[in-house]
């Protein structure tokens, strides 16, 4: 399974390592030629007209590796310095239709959607190290940010030849409840918050101690890490439950299976936690390594060390590790059952309709992140469903 991670490449953070996409059929690889994807954009907030929200398409030209945007009748066209205005930002936002539902068309590029709802997004391209045109993308859980004001979220996809891969993310923040529905070989849906779940995630994620100050007003309600880094969470939060790792695995072996069949097994030694299998000593982690999925934690894309990573940043999430010395654990019910866990992720996959949500970066692990891919799409739908 293509991962968020690995799939939006310099739109996200580091890359994750996956399986290879397995062969298709024939009647598969005809379908999956075809350079474009019809979009349905669908407004079912009951708090917003039509006119008062906003599509932008954003992200990479898989085929030139530029930074590209969509405009409304489907093109996908560079950005560059001159699409700023007098204000120093660029208006790439594309209008629903008058009433009813919103028909465009998705090229081959890997990216995001954003919705804004009640006032437009304001991005600004910028020129890289390399002399190249680059997006700043909104980090609206920024006060600096000119984007902090605006409700405004994304589904992040890559559409290409062999198929669509996409999410809907909470990994950054939570603010608009937005669900896909990819159709193709399957009929999928995913990431869809029932009437109500909005308020629900806001007021849950905030009763956890220590979560407090993750909500921002009414806007949105932000992940731990991005808190951390704004001095809104606490940088030693996971630090006794790290701590109880790794006591616990100087003396008990953790093994860990990957899909493939194969699996690795691991002892606490010292500061790393060392692995059998080719796999990279992993170094004790930090409260931020956890929350980010990073730093010791981060999952090079070597098929070895990437996956053992990767499960491991998901245990530490989820809390499982001194539950269950065999991962990834594959029972939700087990999840989040210790005091010192990711409350905020928790929060996210009580209020889907499936269960499955992307509260952290390694919520891929075992299957429970809010994803679809289809080799053979037909079409794609994003709802924007009741608050």
């Amino acid at each position: 399974m293509l991962n968020r991670r690995s799939f939006l490449g310099g739109v996200s953070a580091a890359a994750l390592a996956v399986p290879a996409l397995g062969s298709l059929p024939a009647h598969a690889a005809l379908r999956r030629a075809a350079p474009t994807l019809p979009l349905t954009i669908v407004n079912s907030t009951g708090n917003f007209d039509n006119a008062s929200i906003s599509v932008y398409v954003v992200g990479t030209n898989l085929d030139t590796g530029e930074q590209s945007r969509v405009t409304p009748d489907g093109q996908l066209v560079p950005v560059s310095p001159s699409d700023n205005g007098s204000d120093g930002f660029a208006d790439y936002s594309i209008p629903l239709q008058g009433s009813g539902d919103t028909q465009l068309t998705l090229p081959s590029m890997s990216g995001r959607i954003y919705f804004a709802l009640g006032d437009k997004l304001k991005f600004k391209v910028v020129t890289d190290g390399e002399g190249k045109p680059a997006l700043q993308y909104p980090a609206g859980w920024v006060s600096s940010d000119p984007n902090y004001r605006v409700l405004h979220d994304t589904v992040e996809f890559t559409f290409k030849a062999d198929g669509m891969y996409c999410n809907t993310t909470m990994v950054d923040m939570f603010s608009v409840p937005l669900a896909i529905n990819l159709q193709g070989s399957q009929d999928q849906t995913t990431g869809t918050v029932p009437a109500g779940g909005r308020d629900r995630i806001l007021a849950g994620v905030t009763e956890n101690a220590g979560f407090e100050q993750l909500r921002q007003e009414d806007l949105r309600v932000i992940a731990p890490g991005h808190g951390l880094d704004l001095g809104a969470f606490a940088g030693d939060y996971y630090d006794s439950y790290i701590d109880e790792v790794w006591s616990k695995y100087q003396s008990t072996q953790l093994r860990i299976g990957l899909d493939d069949g194969r699996t690795f097994t691991g002892q606490v030694s010292g500061d790393n936690f060392t692995f059998d299998g080719g796999v990279q000593a992993i170094a004790r982690p930090s409260t931020r390594d956890v929350l980010f999925c990073d730093g010791a934690l981060a999952a090079p894309n070597d098929g070895v060390t990437g996956p053992v990573a990767a499960i491991l940043g998901a245990a530490f999430n989820r809390s499982t590790l001194l539950d269950a010395a065999e991962q990834p654990g594959t029972d939700p019910a087990a999840f989040y059952k210790n005091q010192v866990t990711n409350h905020y992720s928790k929060v996210m996959h009580a209020n889907t309709e499936d269960g499955k949500a992307y509260g952290f970066a390694f919520d891929d692990v075992a299957n429970f992140a809010s994803y679809i891919q289809d080799n053979a799409p037909t079409s794609i739908k994003v709802t924007l469903t009741p608050w």
